[in-house]
């Protein structure tokens, strides 16, 4: 609600402050009132040409036309003052008004003096001729008015005005706040340039593809960690410490998209299990929990616990929601629906969802003996890295054996090839060790086939059980805020016994389109909608193996 009261407060103020601005200027203040027109009159007021009008109507780009005009409606009033030009960037809702109602700072004439006084003007000197400027521009006001012309004469025209004497360090102050300015109110509440990490959505989305993510499309979210350094998300790059505040924190809110998440959308979200870190590993490559699962909590939280290939895992410490690592998968489970995986095929409320067009699997292939397969299966288009990490040994025969991530397409090509002697599924077995969510051991669960599990979904009261409890207690602990505790088989939530729990945010199921090579969750669980960043459009550039793959360019993130 707070935020909500916040933005009218600025749009409301941002009009008002118009209104008093025009008055000012000569200008019919009604029409501040008129949506688009009060833009027109505004840019024609600033003495712009139609490139501004053009300007407002990119978005993104139309924050930065905004946030100009508001600096050049300060300049025609003659308020060049540096401190007083950035409050009119970072608060146009509080600076307009201020400059419509300000007493004595008037619109200047656009006559300048014939020549520089010789002596310095008393003070009652600088107020006669105030004043006898206000008659006379009064006086022309009045005939103008009068032959049923507009009245402009009044207003400063920037351009009009010698060189301003500004040092090179103000100059490059202004720009650099100013664009700071911009770019974070863009980056926060419109788009965000995105690189695909990893290879978990291949071969949808590849390594080396750069996106734009659009925060409108599920609407902006609210910062919620305020005290950070700009355009860095976690981290100071090249230093590696950490580039925020912990406190304060500010209460979760998104204000409305123009649409909701939906199955198969390209969701860009903060990693869920990013919410508790190895200080060596903060980029989630080896997480905390699965770090608990190998050594024990205790040796973990006393730094003492020690990877036999990655090494010393470091201290433990928590980051907040929009501070953790982002991630990028593809929704399969809206909330509310049951989901269950059957032999690689995901089912919703008992019904086969179809696979991406460009899902992929691991495929045992074998190669016939004194044949190069790279030679081969670079022909197929597969990658070179994924040939580099497929190699699994020798046969009895000396046939080569591979294991390859493929899809429909890339599977029939490596079967027309005469040199493979055959291909078949991978199989893997059911996970006894409780690296796949809930993370416990006992259920009977493989990648392949997974469930079934509910999906939470806002207001939904969730009817607990022991047996179901490991599935939702995430939910109501680490997403959610409370306390949890099971005493002599009886559920505790917040000190109080209770069978149920009533759901406050909807939750989705994420998963990667290289369903082989994908933490998604299978492996870490719901995505909570706080979670949420934004949608992946489109594939701005890609950088690939052989350089830049021109025919990704602009490609349709969510295509499936």
């Amino acid at each position: 609600m707070i935020y909500n009261i916040l933005l009218a407060i600025y749009c409301i103020g941002t009009v008002v402050g118009l209104w008093f601005v025009f008055k000012k200027a000569g200008v019919a203040p009604w029409k501040a009132l008129i949506p688009v027109w009060n833009i027109v009159e505004w840019v024609r007021l600033c003495n712009k040409d139609w490139k501004w009008y053009v300007g407002f109507l990119i978005p993104g780009l139309n924050i930065f036309v905004f946030l100009l005009l508001v600096v050049e409606t300060a300049r025609c009033f003659r308020r060049s003052n540096f401190w007083e030009q950035t409050l009119a960037v970072l608060l146009p809702c509080f600076y307009l008004p201020f400059l419509g109602l300000t007493k004595g700072k008037r619109v200047e004439s656009n006559r300048l003096p014939v020549e520089a006084p010789v002596r310095k003007l008393t003070k009652a000197e600088v107020e006669a001729n105030r004043k006898a400027d206000l008659e006379r521009e009064r006086q022309e006001r009045a005939d103008a008015i009068a032959r049923g012309e507009r009245w402009v004469i009044n207003f400063h025209d920037p351009k009009t005005d010698p060189a301003a004497k500004v040092g090179e360090a103000r100059d490059w102050t202004e720009a650099i706040v100013f664009a700071l300015i911009a770019a974070i109110l863009i980056r926060g509440f419109v788009f965000e340039l995105f690189s695909i990490p990893s290879s978990s959505m291949e071969k949808s989305l590849m390594v080396g593809d750069h996106l734009m993510v659009s925060k409108m499309a599920y609407g902006p979210r609210v910062i919620m960690t305020p005290l950070a350094l700009p355009l860095m998300h976690n981290t100071i790059p090249g230093l590696g410490t950490q580039s925020y505040l912990d406190w304060p924190q500010l209460p979760y809110y998104r204000f409305p998209g123009y649409t909701h998440v939906k199955r198969f959308d390209a969701v860009v979200f903060n990693f869920p299990a990013g919410d508790t870190i190895l200080s060596n590993f903060a980029n989630g490559k080896y997480t905390y929990y699965e770090a608990v699962q190998q050594f024990g909590r205790e040796a973990v939280l006393g730094g003492n616990a020690y990877h036999p290939q990655l090494g010393p895992l470091g201290k433990v410490k928590v980051r907040p929601v929009d501070k953790r690592e982002n991630y990028i998968k593809r929704c399969m489970g809206l909330p509310g629906e049951d989901l269950q995986i059957i032999n690689q095929v995901v089912h919703i409320n008992g019904q086969p969802v179809e696979l991406p067009q460009d899902a992929q699997f691991d495929y045992d292939v074998v190669i016939a003996a004194g044949f190069n397969p790279e030679l081969v299966l670079t022909e197929c288009g597969i990658s070179q890295s994924d040939i580099e990490t497929s190699f699994r040994g020798y046969d009895a025969g000396g046939n080569i054996l591979l294991q390859l991530p493929l899809s429909g397409e890339l599977l029939e090509k490596v079967k027309s090839k005469s040199i493979v002697v055959s291909v078949q599924p991978s199989v893997y077995p059911v996970d006894s060790t409780g690296m796949l969510y809930p993370n416990e051991p006992g259920y009977n669960w493989s990648v392949d086939n997974y469930g079934p599990i509910h999906i939470p979904a806002a207001g939904e009261t969730l009817h607990l059980t022991l047996d179901n409890l490991p599935l939702y207690r995430r939910v109501i602990t680490a997403y959610e805020g409370n306390t949890l505790e099971v005493k002599n088989g009886t559920i505790y939530i917040n000190g109080q016994p209770t069978d149920t729990y009533t759901v406050k945010m909807d939750y989705y199921w994420m998963m990667g389109d290289n369903r082989h090579h994908s933490q998604d969750s299978r492996f870490w669980g719901f995505v909570p909608e706080d979670h949420i960043v934004g949608k992946a459009k489109r594939v701005l550039w890609s950088m690939g193996e052989g350089g830049n793959r021109m025919s990704r360019t602009l490609k349709d993130a969510n295509a499936h």
